[in-house]
């Protein structure tokens, strides 16, 4: 089930992604999947820290790390969504412009 898709701007690398505000996610720590559009995975699960700031859910410690790893730039697209098969996973593609 997808729970975003978001185009990345510089604010997102710079300071952590910025949630659209129909996410609909909680304050936590996901155990997230990263995984390119080519199908290349991450090595090993992420943990992204979910908080608020300025009254929008972010996404921060963790963020960073997939940002930096992943190669991501501004015009980058991010889609998070969450499998459940016995249980919840979260999953986060990503895809490079260039």
């Amino acid at each position: 089930m997808e729970i975003f898709t978001k185009q990345l701007n510089s604010i997102d690398l710079e300071r952590g992604l910025v949630l659209p505000r129909d996410s609909n996610l909680e304050h936590r720590e996901l155990s997230t999947i990263v995984e390119s559009s080519a199908g290349t995975r991450l090595p090993g699960p992420v943990t992204i820290h979910c908080s608020t700031r300025s009254g929008r859910l972010v996404f921060t410690r963790g963020w960073h790390d997939i940002a930096r790893d992943a190669g991501l730039k501004s015009g980058d697209t991010v889609t998070f969504y969450q499998e459940v098969n016995g249980g919840a996973q979260y999953k986060m593609r990503v895809r490079n412009v260039g």
